[in-house]
């Protein structure tokens, strides 16, 4: 695919999202190809540092506030138009059918092996059942409390990441290239970078090749041990382009524990 000038591309999305009577058939055509067509939850996690209440509900269904967390994400997606959506579930996997009821048109994709493995089982659950969903798609951790569903977007130029600016942090960060744009290395812990939001776009090519590198460092000495993001952020560092998308905390929130989440919700003190 040939990419339109990027000045265009701002033009013709700003004219759709805003002026949505003046744009064309023909506009919404060149937009196609940088349109988010899916959103994948990976929600397969025991959510351990939320006992006790995470022993009989999954994290992402956990109600703050009066709406489950993952449907906080859900929303901001289908405000979005981006109405597939895929849920990776594993732990307490029947609960996450009560959706259902709200979200009829959601898919659910079973991680076998989310006990044994770290989150990477989850994206090659995803691989396994149909590799191509990782192209023009969303990949997004279920527990983020969602405030600003306009942090999801419909049309995307590249593949990018949500981070928050830190000049600290002892959490997964996200070095930035020196143009400030793109991530040049993921790590634990930083000065002056970006704090990562579990939040990622993957366009078509990057989505495909995502594919391929997570199932190859699965099935390699370790992969089982990785967490999926690491893959191209350093097991194939410098081979992907990922635009790092400034929001603030007030956008997004995870919440770790149960004293965090009574800080949020004074219904659970």
């Amino acid at each position: 695919m040939t990419l339109m000038d990027k000045k265009r591309f701002d033009y013709l999305t700003n004219l759709v999202e805003n002026y949505p009577r003046l744009a064309t058939q023909e506009d919404l055509d060149a937009l196609e190809p940088y349109r988010a067509k899916r959103a994948i939850f990976l929600a397969a996690g025991f959510g351990s540092r939320l006992t006790p209440i995470t022993l009989n509900t999954p994290k992402p269904l956990v109600r703050v506030n009066g709406i489950s967390i993952i449907e906080t994400l859900i929303i901001a997606c289908l405000k979005a138009g981006i109405e597939e959506i895929y849920i990776v579930r594993g732990h307490l996997a029947e609960e996450f059918d009560v959706l259902l009821h709200k979200y009829p048109r959601i898919h659910f994709i079973e991680n076998p092996d989310y006990a044994k493995a770290n989150n990477i089982s989850s994206a090659i659950a995803v691989v396994n059942h149909d590799a191509s969903l990782f192209e023009n798609a969303y990949v997004l951790e279920a527990d983020l409390l969602v405030t600003n569903p306009k942090i999801i977007h419909k049309y995307h130029y590249e593949s990018d990441v949500l981070g928050i600016w830190m000049e600290h942090s002892n959490d997964w960060v996200l070095v930035p290239t020196p143009s400030d744009k793109y991530v040049a290395e993921e790590k634990v812990g930083g000065d002056h970078c970006y704090q990562m939001v579990g939040i990622y776009y993957w366009n078509q090519r990057d989505g495909a090749r995502l594919s391929a590198d997570l199932k190859r460092v699965y099935d390699s000495p370790g992969g089982h041990d990785r967490y999926w993001e690491t893959i191209p952020n350093q097991v194939c560092r410098g081979q992907y382009s990922i635009k790092i998308v400034p929001c603030c905390q007030a956008d997004v929130v995870e919440i770790d524990t149960f004293d965090e989440l009574k800080a949020i919700d004074p219904s659970y003190r």
